[in-house]
């Protein structure tokens, strides 16, 4: 499903009218979910600490500064939980790393003290996680069955879906969802890499032959659907499509999209050198990651192989055949629209 396609459609899964809570609805995922939830007539409440930023979504939604803005007595039917310091937008100093730590313990924390004080709790949280849970693997196949590697991202992950369990001792049910590295039209990783590749200055990173595990971004809102309206779903979901590449091949697929060269090779020493252990764990590493929980509870990607998924992003034909020469735009914001936007009393 491209970008200017119905969002609604995404969210198909769920049964009309439900109440779903967002937290982090800014975000490049945020924004798109908050879209499809209040473009198929869902009842939709958004945590933003900043009112402004509210500009970037597409209305009808219901706005609070804080949870406790929510009344016990409100229905909420589920809570996706997205909220965290960015990780890639940055070095890894000691204060980097604790914001992204707190931030997303002091979230979840807030959602779980929600869920206490609701006198109806929710039948499920998505709380979001990252495959960086597993840590750093070779060639390994990676199921949700599958133990961590210890390091930072691991590290992290860990403690996050550790606080979200808590949820689980008040009778809601959990997903954890381990998201890999999210490709859309308007953001994320490729908004980062699209520069570089159009200008033929792209190519693999290191030997190449660390595992990328990505998942289409609108493939996402429809597993995280999926996630809510499948009761049996529970604990670790891993958010990836069933074909990861290697960095080698990913290289290759997103300039043949672009019809551009990949030859230029970024040294993983120079990367140490500048970015330290952000690189090891986010560019240089990686983890080749399946989706068992998904394919066995029914969910069908749209998108399974990255050839497939760059097409629609681009706007372009599928791998293999000539592009436009001129690149896609990817920059900018989700136009807010016309709408109506209510602020919780």
């Amino acid at each position: 499903m491209s970008a200017g396609s119905g969002a609604a459609e995404l969210v198909a899964a769920l049964p009309p009218r439900r109440s779903v809570l967002i937290t982090g609805a800014t975000g490049f995922i945020g924004r798109r979910l908050t879209e499809a939830l209040a473009a198929a007539g869902h009842d939709v409440t958004v945590l933003m600490r900043d009112p402004a930023k509210a500009a970037t979504l597409r209305p009808p939604f219901r706005l609070v500064t804080s949870l406790e803005q929510i009344a016990s007595d409100a229905t909420i039917d589920a809570i996706v939980n997205l909220a965290g310091e960015p990780v890639a937008d940055a070095l890894w100093t000691r204060r980097k790393r604790r914001l992204i730590l707190s931030s997303r313990l002091r979230a979840t924390r807030r959602v779980i003290g929600l869920i206490v004080r609701l006198a109806q709790r929710p039948a499920v949280l998505i709380s979001a996680s990252a495959v960086g849970w597993y840590g750093l693997w070779q060639d390994e196949e990676l199921t949700e069955f599958d133990g961590g590697k210890r390091c930072f991202t691991h590290r992290v992950c860990d403690a996050w879906e550790r606080t979200a369990r808590r949820a689980e001792r008040l009778g809601t049910r959990v997903v954890r969802l381990r998201i890999g590295l999210v490709l859309g039209p308007d953001g994320g990783m490729l908004a980062r890499l699209m520069l570089p590749f159009a200008l033929g200055l792209g190519g693999p990173i290191g030997s190449g032959r660390q595992w990328m595990s990505w998942i289409e971004r609108d493939d996402l809102i429809r597993l995280i659907a999926h996630a809510v309206a499948t009761p049996r779903l529970t604990g670790a979901v891993n958010a990836t499509a069933p074909a990861p590449v290697t960095n080698a091949t990913f290289a290759a697929e997103l300039a043949r999209a672009l019809n551009r060269p990949a030859l230029l090779r970024t040294p993983a020493w120079l990367l140490r050198v500048l970015a330290g252990d952000l690189a090891d764990e986010l560019v240089i590493g990686g983890q080749r990651v399946i989706p068992d929980k998904a394919d066995a509870t029914g969910f069908r990607f749209r998108y399974e192989t990255l050839p497939g998924a760059l097409a629609t992003i681009l706007g372009g034909a599928p791998s293999g055949t000539s592009l436009d020469a001129s690149p896609p735009r990817l920059g900018g914001t989700v136009d807010g629209g016309a709408g109506k936007v209510t602020r919780a009393a």
